[in-house]
């Protein structure tokens, strides 16, 4: 199984959680100054001397702006950005630029949600904007597969039993390369986060905001860190939740998301034992085993769905894991499907839970480009080279800790072979001479492990930690009315806390 982070927009998971105080009264943001709107070299003036032309969509506004396609050839081709912005409720002190993560998540759908994604306060006081990165959704977006190739992606055996397995997940990644090399255009080379970063800065400097205030989930927290390493001046309120490392590689930070899923797969074991419903008997560990022998029963015998399309073992695995990202109350629906499938003999329930996850319409057409963004994304960004000898290896030794998915997890690497990487990198990060930034991690993320936020907070000059006792990815607008307080009077102020917090 190829896994790829799922994007969590889901605005049912965005419920407006009220706080137990007031919110403080805004604070207003330093005025724009020419140096603050100025372009970082000679070569990007026209860029940054741009005009946003604004027009009505609905309830928000939109628009679409040129950056430079390659930021080592400022004379080349240009690609274009959509931006929404959904005006502030009250008179703004500023705009607030979020993402949601993925990669490949579409902002400019995530801050249409913006009554949902943040508080009621932050919606008074800010011009919630979203701007889609390069080649995704509506920002030049790549295309490099078609529906059909893309089921087929999702449903082929990612863990090999034999070499001549092993070799077909080599073949099909060349294939799919080769098709993005042929279908995508130009951007596709260009989609790493230190690019996206610096579109960010020229968005920043179009909306005539002094400096960048900015709400990042998951993957965006890589586009905030690596903002405040290349453009720290500029940083205003920057909120990091959910934190993926931008100086890990691919096998750090691949094996860290395979303990930290194995963890939540004991904590649903564990939920469904106690809910008295489980579709598997026994002690919470005998559920894992049996939930790891069903899935691994999927490889030989696929279950029949209503549709044309079997329930493989890499799509039993995907369902599974797209779950864990929430908190136990989305459990039953898994358990649900779960049932349906153990004892009926039927995987209908659990495909659609996929097709959910992945944007995928009952007709079979995928209604976005988040399955190659994903790829060109995390692959520029974090490149593997490694051989199908070295992945078996890393298979073997991944799966004594983490037996339900270290061995996809391991496979799954070898999907980045072949695709462009980017032509830069950072080495460490600091956000030296930034404003504080806040850092939000949940103990038990399995998407972001929890420590990957602690080290962030430790390697930036100025950071605080908030850290919230809780299973699901991502913290704030999740739950806690703890973590959106403190989350809010930062964004509101400027105001970190004096230490760092936790919520329970």
């Amino acid at each position: 199984m190829r896994v790829r982070i799922l994007v969590v927009i889901a605005l049912v998971c965005g419920v407006a959680i009220a706080g137990c105080s007031r919110a403080p009264e805004p604070v207003p943001l330093p005025e724009p100054t020419e140096d603050g709107l100025a372009p970082t070299e000679d070569g990007l003036a026209p860029f940054y001397e741009q005009t946003i032309e604004w027009r009505d969509c609905g309830d928000a506004e939109c628009a679409r702006i040129d950056v430079p396609l390659d930021y080592s050839n400022l004379d080349g081709r240009t690609t274009e950005l959509s931006l929404t912005r959904v005006p502030a409720a009250d008179e703004p002190i500023g705009a607030l630029l979020v993402n949601p993560g993925g990669p490949g998540g579409s902002a400019f759908d995530y801050a249409r949600a913006a009554d949902y994604i943040v508080s009621p306060s932050i919606r008074d006081a800010f011009d919630v904007i979203g701007v889609d990165p390069r080649g995704v959704a509506g920002s030049d977006p790549i295309r490099c597969w078609s529906d059909a190739e893309i089921d087929y992606y999702f449903a082929s055996d990612g863990t090999p039993d034999t070499p001549t397995e092993a070799e077909a997940i080599a073949e099909d990644t060349n294939t799919l390369v080769e098709a993005c090399d042929s279908k995508a255009g130009d951007v596709w080379e260009h989609m790493d986060t230190i690019s996206t970063t610096r579109d960010m800065d020229i968005v920043r400097s179009l909306l005539g905001e002094p400096v960048l205030n900015y709400l990042g989930k998951s993957y965006g927290t890589a586009i905030g860190t690596t903002y405040a390493e290349l453009f720290p001046q500029r940083v205003g309120r920057m909120v990091l939740d959910g934190v993926l490392p931008v100086t890990a590689s691919q096998e750090e930070v691949t094996f860290g998301q395979a303990v930290s899923f194995e963890a939540s797969v004991k904590h649903f074991a564990t939920d469904c034992v106690d809910s008295g419903e489980c579709p598997f008997v026994g002690s919470a560990r005998e559920v894992e085993q049996a939930l790891r022998s069903f899935l691994a029963g999927l490889d030989d015998s696929p279950l029949p769905t209503a549709s044309d399309r079997e329930l493989t073992e890499p799509l039993g695995q995907y369902a599974v894991l797209s779950f864990l990202y929430f908190p136990s109350s989305d459990y039953p629906r898994l358990r649900t499907a779960l049932t349906e499938a153990v004892e009926q003999n039927d995987g209908t329930a659990l495909l659609s839970l996929v097709d959910e996850r992945v944007n995928r319409s009952p007709d079979g057409r995928y209604l976005d480009n988040s399955t190659e963004a994903f790829y060109a994304v995390t692959c520029a960004d974090m490149p593997y080279d490694g051989t199908v000898d070295e992945v078996a290896r890393l298979a073997a030794q991944w799966q004594e800790v983490s037996p339900t998915f270290g061995e996809a997890f391991a496979w799954g690497m070898l999907s980045c072979v072949g695709w462009p990487q980017a032509a830069e990198s950072l080495d460490l990060v600091s956000g030296s001479g930034a404003a504080p930034i806040l850092v939000v991690s949940t103990r038990q993320d399995p998407a972001t492990p929890y420590d990957w936020g602690v080290d962030l907070a430790g390697s930036l000059e100025d950071a605080h930690l908030v850290t919230w006792n809780a299973t699901n990815h991502t913290a704030y607008r999740e739950g806690s009315s703890c973590v959106d307080e403190v989350v809010d009077e930062y964004l509101l102020t400027g105001v970190t806390p004096p230490e760092d917090v936790t919520c329970d």
